[in-house]
């Protein structure tokens, strides 16, 4: 895997992150992050600040990795390499959208969960694949009978993923990392509950040592 795959590969999840307030919250929630031992964050584009808030978060914890999420126009691609995103994150496998990140290099992980959207990954030499929405597309069964014919893909499981279910995701060598919003949800945020933040993503990670061990 390449660089960024193996660095987020190797912190096993990824808080998938709307920000509403990113002035307010931006900052001290990468804090949050980082010292839960989870340096990596997925902005989602649902909220307009995304932007900024990548931004933020990149000057506030400098070592961290920033990507953005729910990405759907090239446009938004831009925005988020100039705000100093590092990785795009699509809800479904866009082949423009794939071109055009690979020409700004910069990694892409598209939303896939049929045949037709790994044979089009293939054709584009990537390795990690999004898999959104997770749980309600088949879940891990459906991962690994993915995994038959494409067995070079790498995935993120997103969407429907829990403390509950993540270790049953990490425990298969298919699983690259998993996103989910448990660790960083609206409640959370709008209520600035740093330390909940933290627990939850350091119990995150301990799943993760336990679920590789």
């Amino acid at each position: 895997m390449n660089t960024m795959n193996q660095a987020i590969s190797e912190i096993g999840v990824v808080p998938v992150i709307k920000l509403n307030n990113p002035e307010r919250d931006a900052a001290p929630l990468a804090k949050a992050l980082c010292a839960g031992g989870v340096p990596v964050a997925e902005v989602t584009f649902r909220a307009a600040g995304a932007p900024l808030a990548i931004k933020v978060m990149k000057e506030t914890c400098p070592d961290m990795i920033v990507g953005a999420g729910t990405v759907t126009t090239a446009a938004q691609i831009d925005e988020a390499i100039e705000a100093g995103a590092q990785f795009i994150v699509t809800p479904g496998m866009d082949e423009e959208l794939v071109k055009y990140a690979q020409e700004k290099k910069i990694a892409i992980y598209p939303g896939c969960t049929t045949p037709s959207d790994y044979h089009t990954a293939l054709k584009y030499g990537l390795e990690v694949l999004k898999f959104f929405p997770a749980e309600q597309s088949g879940g891990l069964a459906k991962i690994k009978a993915m995994s038959a014919p494409f067995p070079q893909f790498k995935v993120m499981p997103t969407g429907g993923v829990s403390l509950k279910n993540l270790k049953e995701y990490l425990s298969s060598p298919i699983i690259a990392a998993c996103g989910g919003s448990y660790m960083v949800s609206a409640t959370l945020i709008d209520n600035q509950k740093w330390d909940e933040i933290t627990d939850l993503c350091k119990q995150s990670r301990e799943i993760v040592k336990e679920a590789r061990a």
